[in-house]
């Protein structure tokens, strides 16, 4: 479906550039995208391995099961139903921490472990290939993902000549919270409607 998106935009943008004569502009604009996105991919990438590479020693050397216990409460509450010492709960407790951190790209790879281990889980998704409520909570937390140090989008405001980047954590705290608590609620108020029906 992305595909088709993405497909109809350029396809739209060349049009417009065609009627509106600004087909040399498009050419030139799509040519010094693609060079600032090489060269942001090429900065951001040391950042990335650095925060991948804390985050296995974390892994390692056992901080991420001391954060884990830490938001043992929330997670417990947020899945009853998983075992505290099966794949997917530590995995999910590790994808929780990489996103605490801001750190998106480390953990979608996490996030996709969790969501395979939480589908091996589930009777329900074997039998039916529909997401139980353990998946959708994830997927909420995964998507809203609490950040209490932007460390990605705090790179790419300041490669980007950013004077004060770390202004932007007060309002990214915000929103995420909102996201977060609205999600949850929104799970937990359409599941009891369900088992009520």
């Amino acid at each position: 479906m992305l595909n088709y998106i993405w497909a109809i935009l350029i396809i739209g943008s060349i049009i417009c550039s065609f009627f509106t004569g600004n087909t040399s502009e498009l050419g030139e604009s799509i040519l010094t995208s693609a060079n600032d996105a090489v060269q942001l991919i090429i900065s951001m990438t040391g950042i990335l391995c650095l925060w991948s590479g804390i985050m296995e020693i974390g892994e390692q050397s056992g901080i991420t099961k001391a954060i884990a216990k830490l938001l043992s409460p929330l997670l417990t509450r947020l899945f009853p139903t998983l075992d505290k010492n099966g794949t997917a709960y530590r995995t999910i407790c590790m994808n929780v921490t990489a996103n605490l951190l801001g750190l998106g790209n480390a953990a979608t790879p996490l996030g996709m472990k969790a969501m395979k281990a939480l589908e091996e889980e589930s009777k329900l998704a074997k039998q039916t290939h529909t997401a139980d409520k353990n998946m959708i909570m994830f997927i909420i937390l995964n998507t809203t993902s609490f950040q209490l140090m932007p460390t990605m989008i705090i790179s790419i405001l300041q490669l980007n000549g950013c004077t004060t980047p770390s202004a932007v954590i007060p309002y990214i705290w915000f929103a995420s919270a909102v996201g977060i608590i609205v999600g949850i609620i929104s799970v937990q108020l359409l599941y009891k409607k369900e088992r009520r029906v």
